[in-house]
Formats: structure tokens, C-alpha cells, sequence
């Protein structure tokens, strides 16, 4: 019996140093019934010439500007025909049977919608994500992240809330029936938003460890300045903002939404305490930028809610819904010192 066709969809912009890598790693993989769409953001370096000599096989559409990863990936998913779509980025490197795992696994477990691979740093010793889960506070609960990718703890498949963009299988029935990114989105967060329907719409998400994916993480802004930071952590807000309007239902709205902004002030105004204005005031924008835009919002609500949504919150969210204790929060927002926090307390 044929195993079925995937479509591999990589977005591009200026990540030339990682496609050698990337491409042949997915070349020398035990599963052989692919197809790989590049699509790519308008690099001005070396990478399109460079995939169409040394590897021809890819398909490569090419965008004259930067659309950023979410766009870039519905363009990628339009000339797609495979029964299942992985997400993955360029700076990324396989197991030769992380994709045969991964397929295997959705063939076998049909109420999932989606799978994620254990992703761990380029080092081969740091994990970078066993998938994320939602909190009280509307900030989502990165599991894993920066901690010894030996632990235990990350060896053990799971239910999860987000799977991580870099690397995230999906079943072509369920896009066609969530959709794909929020275009408006550009970068950062589309895929917890995406996520987040393939629940609602009655499917579960998975992470699967024994199938790894080595990643970069940042191979892409690590290239440009400081401001770029900056851009980060403007989308960043703004986009989870946006997904907490879109997605929640009413109930859990009014529980977790107001308190989420404030929280969003209070990091801004910690930001501002600290010395970093120009964080704050990406804060402030993208809270600013969600007020502008509540009108085309409230329009992506109303699809998700009566159109995509099965299932009611509490009949998920005891399994997708996790509260680390309060050091995981001071972590996260000074990013470091992750190492040293225990995740015991969701095992």
C-alpha cells in the first residue's frame, strides 16, 4: 500500500546558510513520498539560485517582498497536493526517520489533528520545545524550553495545546477546515492561533518525541539588528491579543482576556522601570493596534465561533490548560535562567 504524499512547505528569507543543511537532511529521510515547496521571501542573498541548481527537485515560488511567515506559508499551501502539510523552517536540521514517525502516527491515531516532533537546539543537549500549553494568564506555557533534552519528562508523548511552527504535521482535512494562518498575523503567534482551531474544530494535537528535529531557533532574526527585537515583541503581543479575541469562548473570555492586559501593562510598565522604552512602547502599540483593528477581528471571531467551533471550552481546556508557578513568568520575560526551572509541576 502507497504511503501517503507530504507536502513539505519551507519559508525563505535570506536563510541561505541553512538550506544546505535543512534541504539534504530532508533528502536522506526513510520516508520517501514528499514533495517540497520553498517558498521564498524575497532573499537577497544566494538562496533561490542556490536550491535550484543543487537541489531541482524543490518547488520554488518566489515573492518579490518579504510576506512574512505566515503569508509565505499560506502561498506555500496553495500549490501543496499532499494528504498531510508540514510546517517547517529553514534553519532546521532531521533525523533521517522523524517524518516516517510522525506520519505513522497520525495514520494510527485518527482524532489528532497535528503533531509535533521533540525539537531540540542545534547543540544536541538543549531542548527548544516539547509544545506549549495555555495558562490563566493567556501567556502560553512553553514546556521544555532551555531545559537538558535528556530529561524525562521530554521523552513522553502528551497532549498539547500549540505545537511549535518549526516543525508541525497536519492532516490536509483539518486545514480545509480551520484554515491555514491568519495572513494579518506576519510573524509570530499564527501558529498557536491555528492550533488553537484545529481544537475547537474537534481534533486533538500531539507531541512525539521519538520523531527529532534539530532547530536553529532565531537562524532567521539573528541576522538583523536590535530593532528587530523590537519588531518581536511588537507581533508577539499584538498577535496573542488578537488569537485570545478570536478564540476564546465567552465564559473563559471574561476569565482570562482583562487580566491578560493587564499583565501586558504590567510587563510594559516593568519594561519602561528597566530602562527599555522602546519595549514598552511596542506594548502599547500592539495593544493600540488591537483597538484599531476590533472590527476585522470581531468578523474572525464570529467565523471561528459559529462556524469552526465544535467543541465547548470545558471540554478541552483541562487538557491543553496549565499553570507553571510564578518564577516561570519572571523567566520568561527576562529569558534567561530557564535552565534551572523544574517543570514537575505538570508531570
Amino acid at each position: 500500500m502507497a504511503k501517503p504524499l507530504v507536502s513539505i512547505i519551507i519559508v525563505n528569507w535570506n536563510g541561505f546558510e541553512f538550506l544546505d543543511g535543512c534541504l539534504s537532511s530532508i533528502r536522506s529521510n526513510d520516508y520517501r513520498n514528499y514533495e517540497i515547496i520553498l517558498v521564498d521571501n524575497g532573499s537577497t542573498d544566494n538562496s533561490v539560485k542556490f536550491v535550484r541548481k543543487k537541489f531541482p527537485e524543490v518547488k520554488l515560488i518566489e515573492a518579490k517582498t518579504n510576506l512574512g511567515f505566515a503569508e509565505g506559508n499560506n502561498i506555500g499551501y496553495g500549490a501543496t497536493k499532499g494528504e498531510y502539510i508540514l510546517f517547517l523552517n529553514n534553519d532546521t536540521l532531521t533525523e533521517n526517520n522523524f517524518l516516517s514517525i510522525l506520519v505513522d502516527y497520525l495514520e494510527k491515531n485518527l482524532s489528532v489533528g497535528a503533531v509535533q516532533p521533540k525539537l531540540v537546539k542545534f547543540d544536541r543537549i538543549t531542548m527548544d520545545s516539547a509544545g506549549s500549553y495555555l495558562t490563566n494568564t493567556g501567556i502560553l506555557y512553553h514546556y521544555g524550553f532551555l531545559k537538558p533534552a535528556t530529561n524525562q519528562f521530554y521523552s513522553k508523548p502528551r497532549k498539547i495545546f500549540s505545537a511549535k511552527g518549526a516543525a508541525m504535521l497536519f492532516r490536509r482535512e483539518v486545514l480545509e477546515k480551520v484554515g491555514v494562518f491568519d495572513r494579518d498575523f506576519f510573524n509570530y503567534f499564527e501558529e498557536t492561533d491555528l492550533c488553537w482551531r484545529t481544537w475547537l474544530a474537534g481534533y486533538e494535537i500531539t507531541y512525539v518525541p521519538s520523531s527529532v528535529v534539530y532547530h536553529k531557533a532565531g537562524g532567521t532574526a539573528l541576522k538583523v539588528d536590535k530593532k528587530f527585537v523590537i519588531f518581536i515583541s511588537y507581533y508577539s503581543f499584538r498577535n496573542r491579543i488578537c488569537t485570545l479575541i478570536k478564540n476564546l469562548g465567552p465564559w473563559e473570555f471574561i476569565k482570562i482576556f482583562p487580566f491578560h492586559i493587564f499583565c501586558c501593562l504590567i510587563v510594559a510598565f516593568g519594561f519602561l522601570v528597566r530602562g527599555r522604552p522602546a519595549y514598552t512602547k511596542g506594548i502599547v502599540r500592539a495593544i493600540g493596534w488591537n483597538m484599531a483593528n476590533l472590527s476585522s477581528t470581531l468578523k474572525k471571531r464570529k467565523i471561528v465561533q459559529k462556524e469552526i467551533r465544535k467543541i465547548r471550552d470545558r471540554d478541552f481546556f483541562p487538557l491543553i490548560k496549565k499553570n507553571p508557578k510564578l518564577m516561570y513568568y519572571y523567566l520568561f520575560f527576562r529569558l534567561k535562567g530557564f535552565e534551572n526551572y523544574i517543570d514537575e509541576e505538570i508531570n
